[in-house]
Formats: C-alpha cells, sequence, structure tokens
C-alpha cells in the first residue's frame, strides 16, 4: 500500500458521515520526487556581510539596468548594491538610521524591510523617475496617521511605502535626501505584513503599464483571514494594488490612481480604486513572462495547499472563500465537494498540499519565481520556475501546457555540486559545515532575475547569491 493510499484512508476514517467532504489533504498523489528530474549548475557569484554575527536574511534581488548594478536587500534593512561580475558588494542605503525618520521593525520572521523597486526612470536624466526607487518596510512607529486601516487587531506596527530620490543615481552610496512616504497601513497582527513591489518589467515606455508601482498587500495576519479582508474591496489588505508612484490624485494626494485600474468606473464608491486583484492570503513574489506578458503571484496557503496563480485585471484568487481549489473551511479543513465550483474566481496553475512528504523536514510557502524563456541553460527553457521558501525545493511546470491547478505535473529542479545532484538545504548545510556553523533547518528561498536572463538562488542561511550557469547535464 503507497503512502498516499495510507492517507487518503485515514482521512477517509476520521471523517465523520456528515463530514466527509472535509480534508485536511485535498492533494493526496504525491508529487512525483524521480520523474524527469532537472539539474543545474550554478556558482558562488557574491557573498553578502553578516549582520551582527548572523548570515544576512536576504529578501529580493533587483537588476538595475541603467547603473549596470544589482542591488540585494537585508530584511534588517540594509540595501546592497552587487557590481555584474560579483566581485564588489557595497552597501547602498541603511534604512535603519534615525536620519530617515522611519525606524525598522525586523523582530521576527515575517518583519523587516520587505520589498524595493527601481523606478524605470530611475537612471535616465531628466525624466520624472530619474533617481527614484521604491521602500516597502516595517515600522514600530504608529503615531502618524494611517491610510489603510484594517478595522481591528492590535496595532501591533505600521507598514511604510516610502520613495527616495537620489542625486546621482550611479553614486556608490544613496547620496539623496529623506524620503518621501507614499502609503501607510496599520498593521492588525505581527505575521502577513506586506509582500512584493514591482514595475512591470515588460512595459515599454508609453505603454498603459509604464511607471506604473504594483504593490502586494497581505491580509494582516493571524491566520484565517479573521478580519475578512479577502474580499472586503472597500480594504487595501489582501489585494494587489496598482499606483503611479508620481501621481497625486490619491486620497492623500502622495501617489496617482491610474485611470486603467479595474475598479475605478466601476460605479461602486465602496471599492478601492487602487485595486488591481482582489483575495489575497500573503503575495509574496509577483513576475512575469517575457514570451506573453502572462503575471503570476506566488501565494502562501493557510495549513493546507500552496499555490502559484495568474494575476489579471480585476481577477478575485478566492481567499478566505477558497484556498488554491478548494472551498476554505477553517486551519484544518477545506471542501472537496465543489473544486473550482466559483466560475467568478482564479485558481491556480498549480498547486501543491502542505503534506506531502517532500516537504516533511520543513514545510510550507510558496514562492516565485520566473518564467526561462532563453536557451544558455536549455534544461530550463520554457519552464516556469517556483519554488517552497522554508523547505528550498525548487520545482517547476511547462509554461506553454500550463497545468490546470494541481500537484500531477510538477517536478523538481536539483543543483549539480561536484558531480552529485543535491537539493539547495544540502547545498547551504555544506556551506554552513564548512564555516563552522551550524546546519540550516530551513532554507528561506528567494529568487532574483539579472542581466540576460540570469538566475539568482538567494536564502537567509549562509549570506551566498548563487547564479545558475549553462551545463551539458540536461534532465536525469
Amino acid at each position: 500500500m503507497t503512502i498516499s493510499t495510507i492517507r487518503l484512508l485515514a482521512v477517509l476514517l476520521l471523517a465523520s458521515p456528515a463530514l466527509a467532504q472535509q480534508t485536511n489533504d485535498p492533494l493526496p498523489a504525491d508529487i512525483a520526487a524521480t520523474e524527469d528530474i532537472v539539474a543545474v549548475d550554478f556558482v558562488e557569484f557574491a557573498t553578502i556581510p553578516d549582520i551582527d554575527g548572523e548570515p544576512p536574511r536576504m529578501m529580493l534581488l533587483v537588476d538595475e539596468p541603467g547603473t549596470s548594478r544589482l542591488f540585494v536587500s537585508d530584511m534588517t534593512g540594509l540595501l546592497y548594491s552587487v557590481s555584474y561580475d560579483g566581485q564588489s558588494v557595497e552597501l547602498y542605503l541603511d534604512l535603519r538610521a534615525a536620519t530617515w525618520g522611519f525606524p525598522i521593525e525586523a523582530d521576527g520572521d515575517e518583519r523587516g524591510f520587505q520589498s524595493f523597486a527601481f523606478h524605470p526612470e530611475f537612471n535616465t536624466s531628466g525624466a520624472p523617475g530619474f533617481g527614484k526607487f521604491y521602500t516597502y518596510s516595517d515600522t514600530p512607529d504608529t503615531v502618524p496617521e494611517a491610510d489603510f486601516t484594517p478595522g481591528g487587531g492590535d496595532n501591533t506596527h505600521d507598514t511604510v511605502l516610502l520613495e527616495w530620490t537620489a542625486s546621482d543615481p550611479a553614486a556608490t552610496t544613496y547620496d539623496g535626501g529623506p524620503p518621501r512616504q507614499l502609503l501607510r497601513f496599520e498593521q492588525p497582527f505581527r505575521n502577513h505584513n506586506a509582500g512584493h513591489l514591482g514595475f512591470n518589467p515588460l512595459a515599454t515606455p508609453g505603454s498603459e503599464d509604464d511607471g506604473l508601482l504594483y504593490v502586494g498587500v497581505a491580509d494582516g495576519g493571524s491566520g484565517a483571514d479573521p478580519l475578512e479582508l479577502g474580499q472586503n474591496m472597500s480594504s487595501a489588505f489582501a489585494k494587489i494594488l496598482l499606483i503611479d508612484p508620481l501621481g497625486t490624485n490619491s486620497t492623500n494626494g502622495q501617489y496617482g490612481i491610474p485611470a486603467s485600474n479595474p475598479f475605478v468606473s466601476d460605479g461602486d464608491d465602496g471599492t478601492l480604486d487602487e485595486i488591481y486583484a482582489s483575495g489575497l492570503r500573503n503575495p509574496q513574489r509577483l513576475w512575469w513572462d517575457p514570451a506573453n506578458g502572462n503575471m503570476y503571484v506566488a501565494e502562501i496557503g493557510q495549513n493546507i495547499v500552496e499555490e502559484i496563480s495568474p494575476v489579471t485585471a480585476g481577477a478575485n484568487l478566492g481567499w478566505n472563500d477558497w484556498e488554491g481549489s478548494f472551498r476554505f473551511l477553517s486551519r484544518q479543513a477545506v471542501d472537496v465537494s465543489d473544486p473550482r465550483g466559483d466560475p467568478q474566481m482564479t485558481y491556480p496553475v498549480v498547486e501543491y498540499g502542505q503534506r506531502d512528504p517532500l516537504f516533511r523536514a520543513a514545510c510550507c510557502a510558496a514562492t516565485g519565481g520566473f518564467v526561462y524563456r532563453d536557451d544558455a541553460i536549455p534544461q530550463l527553457s520554457n519552464l516556469l520556475v517556483f519554488g517552497d521558501n522554508p523547505s528550498g525545493e525548487v520545482m517547476y511546470v511547462e509554461a506553454d501546457d500550463l497545468p490546470n491547478g494541481g500537484e500531477d505535473a510538477i517536478r523538481r529542479i536539483l543543483f549539480n555540486d561536484g558531480g552529485e545532484a543535491k537539493t539547495l538545504i544540502q547545498i547551504i548545510r555544506d556551506r554552513n559545515a564548512a564555516v563552522g556553523r551550524p546546519p540550516a533547518r530551513r532554507v528561506d528561498l528567494r529568487f532574483g532575475t539579472g542581466p540576460d536572463d540570469q538566475i539568482f538562488i538567494l536564502n537567509k542561511q549562509d549570506g551566498i547569491v548563487r547564479l545558475l550557469v549553462p551545463s551539458a547535464t540536461g534532465s536525469q
């Protein structure tokens, strides 16, 4: 009898007749852990400095092509520049400095310097966006009035979206003045505080998406969306917002609301015009397919399903009515009687269950991601790649034959290390041992992209930025 069969029988035996459609394991067919594995080579590209003797908590790597530099953030409040060859790592900005007036709340696993983004005109002299970039961070200062409040909770801290303006974009360190606050959120709980910032990298000058900033906002935390914000269209929480950071037609006058936003002209004064998509629990990463412009989000699930979903203007991803393809009932159960039963919802292209044996070591939080449309690493060509944050598992599906949810199409990516195929956590633990550190219990995986379709792998356990490189290994 297989493990999957045992797990399914256990669910059925434990369920009473009245609750026969409820389960905490709606995807009992395990991920194919040994089939169609793709192996990739890598190099240690750059080292980000320790913070008070501990590995940096790397969150995001962004390419800034105008100045030919990569930038890497540390959750404690530091932003580094990294040369294109990885040899030079410089502290560009310390958000913690009292000079700026926005202290960082970085206690715990989920709070701190969440994300950042450079305006597409950052290095275009004379343009409105010249020198401008944006940071998204948690702060213990809750005295200033928030633009968006959740209507409950404990007001544990605030999250602020700031605009910085460098005098010389090519300067080694930030040389501008204090930042300008665009948005402030009052956070009801200590988790699910923010998400990803990003400009659409495929937007061309003058196009509808040019210069517009996507802002991921989580549901405020605690668990199961106790304030019912996911489906509340008058709340900014549990949404992806789309704003013009250089505009002024918002309620607070500090940013713009694009006329093309899906709810601007819906005739409902109770719907926030800033909303681009709704029904999100914890949208950690957004990315775009360079071949067709499709946008995706990695959505961290409650206790049952992790998901990678498409995002379109006006989309509702379902939380907390749905967790993945299934109706959400509680932290312990979903209803499998009517999967994908509401045609108004946007469901995942791929999802995996937290009880899958692949994630026993550390589970689970989906993270993204990229669609690889280059041929430099041919075994990755035309794959949609995503990962699991704690375990460090890297996985893929075919980008041109997207599944309709579920685990069936998911396959793994491993890393060639001296001729041996290893998981990322094995590689990190080897590095830990080499420098005398205890073995990492989890990975905290993040992806980054660089020039010429480079793919970088980040983590919070050893300070190493790894670069995927061409090899002849291919699938095995």
